[in-house]
């Protein structure tokens, strides 16, 4: 103990000095500079780990969890095979659902042959990214579309049943 706390005195001189840690001081701390994620230092409390934030922090790598906010898409499409629904019973249980029709910016294209994928786009319908999506799941397919898919006003009250 009396060694750790000692290597931690180090360390802190060192961040005062240079500012942040080198892989070389994070790997003497136990830490992987070049795969650790910020976003996991979040979580260090919930195991009784606090002492460990600080460094951590000074060794983490900027992660998407650790930015402010995730890139929201105006519009995406779900390509999948009707062929593949046996390989794929959780895309087809999200595209079979009621759960597609929360996000009318959402089209659903069946391509014969193909894995199911989705493709995010811009405004003008030019694709920005292609995802894999055959190992995630029906809850995990429709928290996607609501963090990365644009909100959308719709002024159909027969279908929002909104007065």
């Amino acid at each position: 103990m009396r060694l750790f706390t000692s290597a931690c005195l180090v360390f802190s001189i060192l961040t005062v000095i240079n500012g942040e840690f080198s892989a070389e001081d994070c790997r003497e701390l136990g830490l992987i500079k070049s795969q650790l994620f910020c976003s996991s230092c979040s979580s260090l409390s919930d195991y009784g780990l606090i002492e460990l934030k600080e460094h951590c922090l000074e060794c983490c790598q900027k992660d998407m969890e650790s930015d402010s906010k995730l890139k929201v898409y105006p519009m995406a499409v779900l390509e999948v095979c009707t062929c593949k629904f046996g390989a794929y019973p959780q895309i087809q249980a999200f595209i079979k659902s009621d759960r597609p029709a929360k996000f009318p910016n959402l089209t659903i294209k069946y391509v014969r042959g193909l894995d199911p994928i989705v493709k995010l786009m811009d405004e003008q319908g030019n694709v920005k990214e292609t995802l894999s999506i055959n190992k995630w799941n029906t809850d995990t397919v429709q928290e996607f579309f609501e963090t990365r898919l644009a909100k959308v006003e719709d002024d159909d009250y027969l279908k929002t049943n909104r007065v």
